[in-house]
């Protein structure tokens, strides 16, 4: 339970500064809202997931990985990449270029994903059940969400100090993220381990440096060439990005229905199943059949209010007149308190009760988070409302998420923990963040009552699956 309230603690820390700190920063420095939501796009990383995922089930990181085990060594490596990524926000606080912005923001939320596959493979590796997943699920997202608030909160009114600012508030936050990796460091050898730990250690820095460049040169090749691409097809701050998310967001589910039939057909030995790239992913499909399309959906639309007030509630309350320090002060004890005690009880209804029940209740909450925004824009400016819909909003998140956490855990083959559950969380998200992306202009086209209501109502939408969720259940593995 410690071992994972920590890690959670450790992937909690830095996501707020990839979102919503983010968000902030870029409006003080007068960056336009529908920009501002375009950055939303970096949250895409974790959604993604599944296409490194299955390289940290199949290798292990020189040194870290020899010695102190598979899941470890790439924690440790996703720490340090954190932890650059982090000071190269710091030192690029004025935002003068947007690109250099969003590379380092892209860089940590790449690194802030892989410590959360490698820590996700390893709980569902150790707790493979609901009874086990219960307590440990609750553990980890205690964890995050403490981070998250601690993140949030302490960055904010850093941030707010004249001497500290923006640069003061990343540095903070970086040296917080990286307490963790001495205690990582410390622990004792994974079973088989060769070697000095000094050995390991620094063949392991040695590595991690070699990979934090590599991946530094490909994601700003990348980055280049889709910057490039969104010029020469006009797509701006300008552009009604709107249609171009909802057909791609179609894609997938028009991809996963041609595929079916043949994966269902699939034997053991077949490429497709065998596969390391993919074979993870098609065992998904193929041990839950047609019925996946709707897990899919139900997956994919659950978490969608959680996602769009996240990342644009924080500029909606500053624009209301509320201050940084008014907004770090709120996502502190209150936030804290209110999301611990709902992903409490988020947990102990997930290893208790059916998990129709425990699903509709999480989506009854989360909605009501968002609604307390809707509330709150139509309040005279002051402590009390402030409060009360932060605390409305992280109840609501942390039980919806605890309930989401253990049902996607269960969803998954034990077989391919790491991989499988990088793509549901992954796919989770996905979604949720494209339309995050296009949510500034929707913003300036309906306001900030429609859009917060919109999305509360997508959270109710979720209920309108769980009849045929209760029922989907795979079948045997044939290997």
């Amino acid at each position: 339970m410690l071992l994972f309230g920590l890690l959670g603690f450790s992937a909690g820390l830095p996501f707020y500064m990839f979102s919503t700190v983010l968000a902030l920063r870029l409006q003080a420095h007068g960056v336009a809202l529908a920009i501002i939501g375009f950055f939303a796009w970096v949250q895409l990383l974790p959604t993604l997931k599944f296409l490194w995922a299955p390289l940290l089930d199949r290798f292990d990181v020189p040194g870290f990985g020899r010695f102190w085990g598979k899941r470890p060594g790439w924690i440790m490596l996703a720490q340090l990449g954190i932890f650059t990524a982090m000071v190269a926000m710091a030192f690029t606080a004025s935002d003068a270029s947007l690109a250099v912005t969003a590379l380092f923001a892209v860089l940590l939320a790449f690194w802030t994903t892989t410590l959360e596959v490698a820590a996700d493979a390893w709980r569902i590796e150790l707790a493979p059940t609901a009874e086990q997943q219960g307590p440990v699920a609750a553990a980890t997202l205690w964890g995050y969400r403490t981070a998250m608030v601690a993140a949030g909160s302490g960055a904010l009114v850093i941030a707010d100090m004249p001497a500290w600012g923006w640069t003061g508030a990343y540095l903070a936050i970086a040296i917080a993220a990286f307490l963790p990796f001495p205690i990582l460091a410390a622990m004792r050898p994974g079973e088989g381990a060769g070697g000095g730990r000094a050995v390991a250690l620094a063949t392991g820095l040695a590595a991690t440096l070699a990979i934090l460049l590599a991946v530094l040169a490909a994601t700003a090749a990348l980055g280049w060439a889709l910057l490039a691409l969104a010029s020469g097809v006009g797509l701006d701050g300008s552009a009604n990005v709107t249609p171009y998310v909802l057909a791609v967001a179609m894609l997938p589910f028009v991809a996963m229905a041609a595929a079916l039939p043949r994966i269902r057909r699939a034997r053991a030995d077949n490429p497709l199943r065998t596969s390391t790239a993919i074979g993870p992913y098609v065992d998904f499909f193929w041990r839950y059949g047609y019925a996946a399309i709707t897990v899919m959906a139900f997956v994919a639309i659950y978490r969608m209010g959680d996602v769009l007030a996240l990342y644009l509630s924080k500029p909606m309350i500053k624009g209301l007149g509320y201050s940084l320090t008014d907004i770090g002060i709120a996502d502190s004890y209150v936030a804290l308190i209110a999301s611990m005690v709902g992903v409490g009880i988020g947990g102990w209804m997930a290893a208790r009760w059916p998990r129709g029940r425990t699903l509709l209740i999480g989506a009854l909450a989360a909605a009501l988070g968002n609604f307390a925004f809707v509330w709150l824009a139509h309040q005279p400016v002051g402590t009390l409302p402030l409060f009360v819909a932060t605390a409305a909003d992280q109840f609501g998140n942390g039980l919806a998420g605890a309930v989401f956490v253990v049902y996607l855990s269960l969803l998954v083959n034990p077989r391919f923990a790491g991989a499988q559950y990088a793509f549901l969380s992954g796919w989770a998200f996905l979604l949720p963040r494209l339309l995050a992306g296009a949510g500034g202009q929707v913003v300036e086209r309906i306001g900030w009552d429609a859009f917060f209501l919109a999305s509360g109502v997508v959270s109710l939408a979720a209920i309108l699956f769980l009849p045929a969720i209760v029922r989907a259940w795979p079948r045997e593995d044939d290997r």
